[in-house]
């Protein structure tokens, strides 16, 4: 399998068949992990990187994972193909940007994606459609027992898991859900949510995690605490206390504006629908903030000639590098907004 077979389809993170998945897009469980005997990466020479690297492939490759995974070498993969790597939530912006011995093995569905020498040695992630934090997690701890057969853990009797950053120790564990709560945002109760959430010492960030603004109405809630609670602990902090209630208070929302604010309602999403219709420049943040009120409108019903598909299509698609692959040439700024409005109107003219 190579990048270029993956760019035209859309991920089973993003297939919408999870539950709650018209609010909770898709649910990630991640596990930092280090190998016992190698200095941590950020503190690695080359050929100790280099080291790492192979000792990780070579036992990974001894798992009966083998046949499900295909390998990149961020060394052999050009910038746009990391880049497509990151706008598809397979890798870190830290993995596709930075320098030495990395690499990434990914299942061929985009479920899983282990990491090797981000900022841990290893980083496995597993990710899905809707909230299936649980189901994520007894999948990880697989994958994790299998991998603890093959190498040996940088384990501490008295702090768990050793890993480079101290907000890591412990569990070594990231759960997150990637939100989308127009609702609250036409509402004006978003703030209040996300104050509660960041009372329960929770992180709210964009798109793409750590370090990235909302764009589109689409959040991550995630956990910052990995020490002093077991996994099975936060990751009932998070669902139970956290994303189930902000999806109920976002299904709410949406009620409200139906029967209090239907013009208010119907003016977001038409209006969305009639420049992504008819545009001729428009840039990637624009578009993820009219999407998000197309895929409103298609939840509830507003609009019933569009695809929940091509939604999820030109939801990756239309981000830079996949437009980028699509043409088959490097896009200037502005050329990358003339094709994303053709590649759009094309799109949704299928799907009326």
């Amino acid at each position: 399998m190579e990048l270029s077979d993956i760019y035209n389809k859309v991920g089973a993170w993003l297939d919408e068949s999870g539950p709650d998945s018209d609010i909770a897009i898709s649910s990630r469980v991640r596990l930092a992990r280090n190998v016992a005997g190698f200095r941590f990466f950020t503190h690695a020479d080359a050929a100790q990187q280099n080291e790492v690297l192979s000792f990780i492939h070579d036992r990974l490759m001894a798992t009966s994972l083998k046949n499900e995974l295909w390998y990149v070498k961020m060394s052999e993969a050009t910038a746009v193909e990391k880049q497509l790597l990151t706008e598809r939530h397979l890798i870190s912006k830290d993995l596709a940007e930075g320098n030495g011995a990395r690499a990434v093995a990914l299942s061929h569905d985009e479920s899983l994606a282990l990491m090797i020498n981000e900022e841990d040695h290893l980083r496995i992630q597993v990710m899905s459609s809707g909230l299936r934090l649980k189901e994520n997690y007894r999948r990880i701890c697989q994958v994790d027992n299998m991998l603890e057969e093959k190498l040996e853990y940088a384990f501490s009797p008295q702090y768990g898991y050793l890993t480079a950053c101290p907000t890591n120790v412990g569990t070594g564990i990231r759960v997150s859900v990637m939100l989308h709560l127009p609702g609250l945002k036409i509402t004006g109760e978003l703030e209040k949510a996300f104050r509660a959430a960041r009372d329960m010492r929770l992180a709210v960030r964009g798109l793409y995690g750590e370090g990235s603004d909302p764009i589109g109405d689409f959040f991550q809630l995630s956990n910052q605490t990995t020490l002093g609670k077991t996994e099975e602990q936060i990751i009932e902090d998070l669902q139970n206390n956290a994303v189930e209630p902000i999806v109920e208070f976002e299904r709410r929302a949406r009620e409200k504006l139906i029967k209090e604010r239907p013009e208010t309602l119907d003016d977001k999403i038409f209006r969305a629908r009639g420049i992504l219709s008819n545009a001729r420049l428009i840039s990637s943040e624009e578009t993820l903030y009219m999407l998000s009120y197309i895929r409103l409108g298609i939840h509830l019903g507003r609009i019933k000639d569009i695809s929940l598909k091509s939604v999820n299509r030109l939801f990756l698609l239309t981000q830079p590098a996949h437009l980028q692959n699509l043409c088959q040439e490097s896009l200037s700024p502005e050329d990358r907004d003339r094709a994303r409005a053709e590649l759009i109107r094309k799109e949704l003219g299928k799907s009326c």
